[in-house]
């Protein structure tokens, strides 16, 4: 490879990019990426993969998935992980995650959304109407889903502007509802097909099975080894490899999450921590943190805690929770995949003792000091829902603290002084 740094430019233009303002939010990105992540001290080597992937996070990325539509390939995009990645792979297109955790376009998302939408959805509309994600331009196809009504009628907004399809996602777990979403999916599998010209096979879904499997896997081993004390990674690099994973190259972030995994494990046997040994361990749950939103973490870290585990989207809940690769016919691997994503504890759901049991287990196993109960402003579901994930943690006799914020940085100062008298109770 060659050191010369790579003008993507023109790529960029090709896409439609709005130019400058794409260039003042990698500016912005680099130096939030460089000011959290490269201050870190006594981190594992095997982050030096992330820490490239994110310096090309618009660049070789993206020139891999402009390059494999020019042959003929399609690229699919994702705002959740309801989105099976196993269909989609199986169908012969690649999945991307789609930027999501910035303030961006605000002006103009609010003339189509109310100001008092949660920060993740105006995010999802104003990456799109500011032209600065060249993901979404990559996107043949856009995949929604209705876990909750403020991005299901965004999703109308966005099909105007492009292709999109959208899961109907029940609110329920009853066999009736699992029969419903398994029908969701079929018709999904035919959109895909159509959209790349390819039929799923049993054996093509079974392969897609198990490389998904796989990356799950490594994740798990990552996230395993923060058991330890000292804990042999931090949250910030933790929360880096999941939010990576959801556009990576799918062998590729497998097999280096996996040689990151061994040498945590090392780590951890060795007494290296990346946080001082007895620091506070909090676990936190609530809503997804997506790229590039790091702010909670990275004021328990510099308070002096270390964040263990993320009972979330872009945590636990998507590696956690593996699909049958037992299944030879389609018919039975579309079974496995229907009951595995509808497994998934999102507050989207009515009930869902399953994710206050998945906190309080994961608190336990992480050896976590205390929980921090985290909701984006103006989320209902999360912010009604942490009545009862609050008062469960207590009755476990942990302490907790519950957090509603943005992605602003206007509130940093009031949530850095809250977070450090949590860590001092601690």
């Amino acid at each position: 490879m060659s050191d010369q740094p790579v003008d993507y430019h023109p790529m960029w233009a090709e896409l439609g990019l709005d130019l400058p303002m794409h260039d003042a939010l990698l500016e912005a990105v680099g130096g939030m990426y460089g000011a959290t992540f490269m201050s870190q001290t006594n981190r594992p080597e095997g982050m030096g993969y992330l820490d490239f992937v994110m310096s090309e996070v618009h660049g070789l990325r993206i020139k891999e998935l402009h390059d494999f539509r020019k042959a003929g390939g399609k690229v699919v995009g994702t705002y959740c992980l309801y989105v099976p990645e196993e269909l989609i792979r199986a169908a012969g297109a690649w999945s991307v995650g789609i930027c999501a955790g910035a303030e961006w376009a605000y002006d103009e998302v609010e003339q189509i959304l109310p100001r008092n939408t949660c920060a993740l959805i105006k995010s999802m509309v104003g990456f799109k109407l500011g032209k600065v994600c060249p993901y979404l331009e990559e996107a043949d196809l856009l995949i929604g889903e209705t876990t909750c009504d403020g991005k299901k009628k965004a999703y109308e907004e966005l099909g105007k502007l492009q292709n999109l399809h959208v899961l109907e996602l029940p609110q329920m777990k009853r066999e009736k509802d699992l029969a419903f979403w398994r029908s969701e999916l079929v018709d999904l599998v035919a959109t895909l097909e159509e959209l790349t010209g390819k039929k799923v096979t049993a054996e093509s879904l079974k392969v897609a099975i198990k490389e998904v499997n796989d990356k799950r896997r490594a994740l798990q081993r990552v996230n395993a080894a923060r058991a330890a004390d000292p804990a042999p990674i931090s949250g910030l690099d933790s929360l880096l490899a999941v939010q990576v994973a959801f556009y990576d190259d799918v062998p590729r972030f497998t097999q280096m999450m996996n040689a990151l995994a061994d040498e945590l494990e090392k780590r951890a046997a060795d007494g290296v921590g990346a946080a001082a040994k007895g620091a506070k361990r909090v676990l936190i749950t609530g809503t997804p943190m997506a790229l590039p939103n790091w702010k909670l973490h990275e004021l328990v870290e510099k308070a002096g805690g270390v964040v263990v585990g993320e009972e979330m989207c872009t945590g636990s809940r998507y590696y956690e929770k593996l699909v049958d690769e037992d299944a030879t016919t389609i018919d039975e691997m579309l079974d496995g995949i229907a009951a595995k994503y509808l497994d998934i504890n999102c507050a989207c759901f009515t009930p869902n003792e399953g994710r206050i049991d998945d906190v309080i287990r994961m608190a336990k196993e992480l050896g976590a000091d205390g929980v921090i109960d985290y909701s984006l402003q103006f989320c209902g579901l999360y912010e009604i829902e942490s009545t009862s994930v609050d008062a469960a943690v207590r009755e476990a006799d942990l302490p907790v603290l519950k957090i509603t914020t943005d992605y602003s940085a206007e509130d940093v100062g009031q949530l850095a002084t809250r977070i450090e008298a949590f860590l001092e109770m601690l």
